[in-house]
């Protein structure tokens, strides 16, 4: 199968993208309202803050790890941050507050991972646990944080448009150049992917690997406050019991589905970007079908353990992939 895509010089980013093309186009002709301008930024704006947690999804699986802390790292510092600036802090301050709260998060699932050499899939799910732990134990006074008016200052990056495009979209192209410029650009992304191709070379070749990991759990978690915001802002609210939907098996689903393989080493932005579109040209139609909840999460589990299945032909473990968490 691996050498039938390779003779056609196919790789999953390209099945993805023709998946894509195809659906739309059976969906454009089927489901009536689907071209519409007003649906199609719809779709786009309600997978923004999905692709934008994809894109720190991206980073930490490129290094060959996972965080399934993301979705309590959206809600809790972003819901801090509400809560400090309807308190009467300066918005700063509050900000400022948040932001630390997300990099103490990222450097706490970094050390487990590099220096006490736990598994990431057990610390971040552990680490995800405490953190929504502490924000249900007296943080917050009520499990709905609303945006408070001190922060409408900043409002705009989930609500409003301009010349039409919705700023959440915005906020989502932005984040994916910014991501893409680390890692294609930058020393600090080349060793990232060094780090998830082959984790003994990149030691020997002289790269600070434990400094590394943590690094990139503490970018994941500050993207994850970043989404957070701008999910908080669209919806005049956050709800704080988030983590416990599946929002982070959808995150794993558009990283994995666009091609980024969990051994690390590879991938990009654009994976994420085709990833997002995908699920969220499947979500979309879903809707204007009326399928209900637990039928669109049926198909989302399908397509997940799919993509998987295509990752483990394209993406085969060997021994160094197999060695993921080593150190």
């Amino acid at each position: 199968m691996k050498n039938l895509f390779s003779s056609l010089n196919f790789d999953q980013q390209t099945i993805v993208t023709i998946l894509f093309a195809v659906l739309f186009v059976v969906f454009a002709f089927w489901l009536p309202g689907f071209t519409s301008t007003g649906n199609l930024l719809e779709l786009v704006r309600s997978v923004s803050v999905l692709g934008i947690l994809g894109l720190g999804m991206a980073i930490v699986v490129i290094g060959r790890g996972i965080d399934l802390s993301m979705i309590a790292t959206l809600a809790v510092p972003a819901s801090l941050v509400m809560t400090l600036a309807a308190s009467g802090y300066h918005p700063a301050v509050a900000i400022g507050a948040g932001l630390l709260f997300a990099i103490a998060t990222g450097i706490l699932n970094g050390v487990l991972v590099a220096y006490a050499e736990i598994p990431a899939l057990f610390t971040t799910l552990a680490v995800g646990i405490g953190v929504a732990g502490i924000g249900q134990s007296g943080m917050f006074e009520y499990d709905i944080v609303a945006w408070p008016p001190a922060l409408d200052s900043i409002a705009w990056i989930g609500r409003g448009k301009i010349f039409g495009l919705p700023y959440s979209i915005l906020a989502f192209g932005v984040a994916a150049l910014a991501v893409h410029i680390f890692l294609k650009k930058t020393r600090l992304g080349f060793f990232i992917y060094a780090l998830g191709d082959n984790l003994a070379a990149a030691r020997i070749s002289g790269i600070r690997v434990r400094p590394i990991i943590i690094l990139q759990y503490v970018i994941c978690a500050v993207i994850a406050l970043f989404a957070g915001l701008v999910l908080a802002a669209s919806a005049h609210s956050m709800d704080t019991r988030i983590f416990n939907l599946t929002w982070i098996y959808d995150v794993i689903l558009v990283v994995v589905l666009g091609g980024i393989g969990l051994s690390g080493g590879r991938g990009g932005v654009m994976n994420v970007i085709v990833g997002t579109l995908l699920i969220g040209t499947i979500v979309n139609g879903m809707t204007i079908l009326n399928v209900s909840y637990q039928g669109q999460n049926l198909v989302r589990g399908l397509v997940l353990l799919t993509a998987l299945m295509i990752d483990s032909i394209l993406n085969p473990r060997n021994e160094e992939t197999a060695k993921q968490g080593d150190i």
